[in-house]
């Protein structure tokens, strides 16, 4: 069937049973752009993965061009006839990826990837913001927002990754999802800016903002006939990548969620927003989901071994022991949670001699962020998590789960659903 049923044509219909047919026989897209990639992932109404596909950049994160022909090589690989079907299309991105654009959502340069602190507005940042918030800090993405406007002048228009695609598919930059603003200083219980930024000269840079879940509108004309997709596929606000993952772990309210991607990222649905260093909330399907995300994670492990020796080497930890090495394993000075410090310095020394025993020494320290990610969040008032579910690529490592379970003391499950699956629910949820 060709689009989303409208509620003024539902009551058209007389046979119940032939509308349930129609809405079972759709199926819906989402599109989730992480730190070295492109997934998408097509559900039917039943959440079931009908298909699923990644790319990753050829250059890298920071180009924007290298997002659309990942996206464009996907959508090409969608067999026909699930692509007729397709009636909803949400779009996931990493938080605070930020794009310079002139006001036809034309690139300007380089994005500025969600890594980058701008330590030389730390000042500016500091005066903007009465109260510690996602967007207070010194990654979140005001800092990159001064540096764009710096160098480009005001009459630019910022978005974020996520942004700028769903503004793509619709050929209409006017939009911007509310968690993936949250690092700006988008307050979600104010529905509103912070009430400084009303003096800020570049505040029309920013997106008028809507919440996930509502109809940003349907794909131009152009990009369907390109993409060979239905030409009233209605685009609905997505969310940030880690809440992506989060959705695709299908979760109760006594389950947190641990990312291992690029960066680790902690989750968990709370009865109301926590308040506190380096903690975002997002609503999310009427619901608070409150989190934090390290600078450091999986990315670490390939600064020192390819994948298949990570493997080889796993293999001969014995996680039951300790190396009783205590390394900080970041990539480099900085870390945004559970600890909000700009120049925390890495500990990546001692090293032995013994590739897996500095292997698991990594793995150890990597746990013990990980663990007081979740005390952090404990201590904010958050309940301690039953189990954990763990996504993203070092979520298979089971010599990494058991030293996690080990140090945090919590069961640890592997879901190994994509973030994809999860932004799909969302253009799912706008489908019912």
């Amino acid at each position: 069937m060709g689009g989303r049923i409208s509620k003024s044509k539902r009551t058209e219909f007389t046979d119940i049973k032939e509308l349930k047919k129609m809405l079972n026989n759709s199926l819906v897209l989402g599109i989730d752009l992480g730190t070295s990639g492109v997934r998408i992932a097509i559900l039917n109404t039943k959440k079931k993965i009908l298909f699923t596909s990644a790319k990753t950049y050829s250059k890298g994160l920071e180009l924007s061009e290298d997002w659309i022909n990942s996206l464009k090589n996907l959508l090409q690989e969608i067999p026909k006839g699930l692509k007729e079907k397709l009636v909803s299309c949400s779009v996931a991105g990493t938080s605070g990826t930020l794009l310079a654009c002139n006001k036809h959502g034309v690139p300007i340069g380089k994005a500025l990837p969600y890594f980058l602190s701008c330590s030389e507005y730390s000042y500016e940042i500091k005066k903007l913001f009465t109260k510690q918030c996602a967007g207070s800090s010194i990654s979140g993405s005001v800092g990159r927002a001064l540096r764009l406007v710096a160098l480009h002048g005001n009459e630019i228009i910022l978005r974020h990754q996520a942004d700028w695609i769903s503004g793509w598919l619709i050929n209409n930059w006017e939009y911007g999802e509310e968690g993936n603003n949250i690092r700006m200083g988008w307050e979600i219980s104010k529905s509103s800016w912070p009430e400084n930024f009303q003096n800020l000269k570049w505040l029309k840079c920013l997106p008028k903002i809507i919440p996930s879940g509502q109809i940003m509108g349907n794909i131009c004309s152009k990009k369907a006939n390109e993409l060979s997709l239905p030409k009233n596929l209605q685009i609905i606000a997505g969310t940030t990548d880690s809440n992506a993952g989060v959705l695709a772990t299908f979760p109760n309210k006594n389950d947190g969620i641990t990312i291992l991607g690029s960066t680790i990222v902690i989750k968990k649905f709370v009865n109301q927003s926590l308040v506190g260093e380096g903690i975002s909330n997002h609503k999310l399907l009427g619901n608070w989901l409150s989190g934090g995300a390290s600078n450091t994670g999986a990315a670490i492990l390939l600064d020192f071994f390819n994948l298949e020796y990570i493997e080889e080497l796993s293999q001969q930890i014995n996680p039951n022991k300790s190396t009783g090495l205590n390394l900080l394993p970041l990539s480099s000075k900085g870390e945004r949670f559970p600890i909000n410090d700009p120049n925390l310095q890495p500990k990546l020394e001692p090293r032995p001699v013994s590739d897996s025993l500095y292997l698991h020494a990594l793995f150890e320290g990597l746990a013990r962020i990980e663990a007081r990610g979740w005390q952090k969040l404990n201590e904010l008032g958050a309940a301690l998590p039953r189990q954990i579910i763990t996504i993203g690529g070092g979520a298979k490592n089971i010599a990494w789960k058991k030293i996690r379970e080990k140090e945090i003391g919590i069961p640890i499950k592997i879901c190994t659903r994509p973030p994809a699956a999860g932004v799909a629910s969302i253009a799912l949820e706008g489908l019912l």
